[in-house]
């Protein structure tokens, strides 16, 4: 099967199926072609295209019913549809969008414009299917792409790997659902602190568990990571049960009845604040970002650490550089 994402262009008139057929397939996609309702229809349900371009006037179904097919039929009601018309009339845009198109062109058309649409929208859908279900942000494959997709841009960017530590020992203390509390909260702060302080290039992803990555500029990394600490620390006291914070940890009894405790949950942030050009492949910066999450966490609190790109050694503590100390009964990080 084609690696290529599978458009179908359903439209009556001949020269504007060329003309869509010759822009999509030079931008990397695979074409197949209806020249009316019902041919639409039957295309729809053998091929599976990704993506629909329909136009609204055809003989024997118009778009209309066509769109009403396709959202009907469970298999195939989340193909993204754009309507394609003549026509600008406000009320034929309604009655489209009504039916569950995901959007509308007026032809004649600006071809860049068509295919950055085609785009925005089979990028918006498979973000969607691989989303993270608790957080709605992209999962592992999404994350692979957008890394990968930075590394052979040659465009600068910071990469930093966000988890929660102790999360395992919160977890089955406190249960399932205040662990999903406290990742949908950090999931939360990531977007506010991106918006606030980061750039429109920022990328979210959710590894899953506690562990999240995030993709901004170099000159917003600092900043942001010192702001997401910040914004866990301060929230941090209504996840935990007021008792267990005041005392500053939680007690765990094991099934031979020893008791063991463990410190309030904090946050390990790992960073490299100048990844462009220093990897080749995602295997070496997620080597590099291993060793700095091991090394924040040894520490008790909330900590950001980088890596010192000249002269080598231990990775520096850019917020929250307390050191272990060992008499701590905290196994667990």
């Amino acid at each position: 099967m084609s690696g290529k994402s599978r458009i179908l262009i359903a439209d009556d008139e001949p020269h504007i199926r060329r003309i869509l057929q010759f822009l999509l397939e030079n931008e990397g996609f695979e074409v197949e072609l209806a020249e009316d309702g019902q041919q639409a229809v039957e295309k729809v349900a053998q091929w599976r295209p990704e993506l629909v371009l329909l136009d609204v006037m055809m003989p024997h179904l118009d778009g209309f019913a066509v769109l009403q097919g396709i959202r009907g039929n469970f298999e195939t009601a989340h193909t993204p549809v754009i309507m394609l018309t003549a026509k600008g009339e406000l009320e034929d845009k309604v009655k489209g969008l009504e039916g569950g198109a995901n959007d509308y062109l007026i032809k004649p058309f600006d071809h860049a414009e068509l295919v950055l649409r085609v785009r925005n929208l089979l990028n918006s859908q498979r973000w969607e299917r691989e989303a993270n279900p608790l957080t709605g942000l992209p999962g592992n494959r999404a994350i692979e792409r957008e890394t990968l997709l930075r590394i052979e841009s040659g465009v600068p960017f910071a990469f930093m790997y966000i988890d929660i530590d102790r999360f395992k020992s919160f977890n089955d203390y406190y249960g399932f659902r205040k662990g999903d509390e406290a990742i949908s909260f950090l999931a939360d702060i990531l977007r506010t602190c991106s918006h606030t302080y980061g750039s429109q290039q920022d990328f979210i992803g959710h590894v899953g568990g506690d562990d999240f990555v995030m993709i901004t500029l170099p000159d917003c990394a600092e900043t942001l990571g010192r702001r997401i600490i910040e914004n866990f620390d301060t929230g941090v006291a209504r996840l935990h049960e007021a008792e267990d914070f005041q005392r500053g940890y939680l007690e765990l009894k094991s099934r031979s009845g020893e008791t063991t405790r463990f410190l309030l949950i904090t946050l390990t942030i790992a960073l490299v604040g100048d990844a462009q050009g220093r990897f080749e492949h995602q295997a070496a910066l997620s080597d590099t970002m291993a060793e700095l999450k091991r090394y924040g966490k040894t520490m008790q609190s909330s900590v950001m650490v980088r890596d010192r790109r000249a002269g080598g050694g231990l990775p520096e503590c850019v917020v929250g550089a307390g050191a272990v100390d060992e008499t701590q009964d905290d196994p667990e990080q």
